[in-house]
């Protein structure tokens, strides 16, 4: 319980910094990504929040992986992808949302983050569907946690 309970909180915390820092207005994140138009709408900003979040990021992995193991638990679990991924840049820029960025933007009432929550939703399952049908199509195992494209960089 004790760990649910601390997850909530930073949870919390890091949903109150993205709705602070502006990461949950989707236009914020558009404009942001907007690069064609320098002088008119690109927003820079959040390359600021982005280096901010490294200022703390960077020390805190130092202090936490000199431990054997965390605190609440019995090891460390990481993920296994070292690369980021092109569709999830592609989706924050056409949207001004990425999977993170929406959850605390739920709270605020508006629409277009449940339209969004909706569509992505509607997407992992139709992914889903289509990995699991080239697969019993007799082609080469593809993991749906790799997509399509894992064939090709395998």
């Amino acid at each position: 319980m004790i760990k649910a309970a601390i997850a909530f909180g930073l949870g919390l915390l890091f949903g109150l910094g993205v709705v602070i820092a502006g990461m949950s207005n989707p236009i914020k994140v558009q404009n942001f990504f907007d690069i064609a138009d320098l002088w008119g709408h690109f927003d820079p900003s959040l390359a600021l929040v982005m280096a901010g979040g490294l200022l703390v990021t960077i020390p805190g992995y130092r202090l936490v992986f000199a431990r054997r193991a965390p605190i609440l638990d019995a090891g460390f679990h990481l993920p296994e992808r070292r690369f980021v991924d092109l569709r999830l840049i592609t989706g924050a820029a056409m949207s001004g949302f990425c999977p993170g960025g929406v959850i605390p933007a739920l709270a605020l009432g508006r629409s277009e983050p449940l339209i969004f929550s909706g569509a992505l939703l509607a997407g992992m399952g139709a992914a889903v569907l289509v990995l699991r049908a080239v697969n019993d199509a007799g082609q080469p195992s593809v993991d749906p946690e790799q997509g399509l494209g894992a064939r090709e960089r395998a």
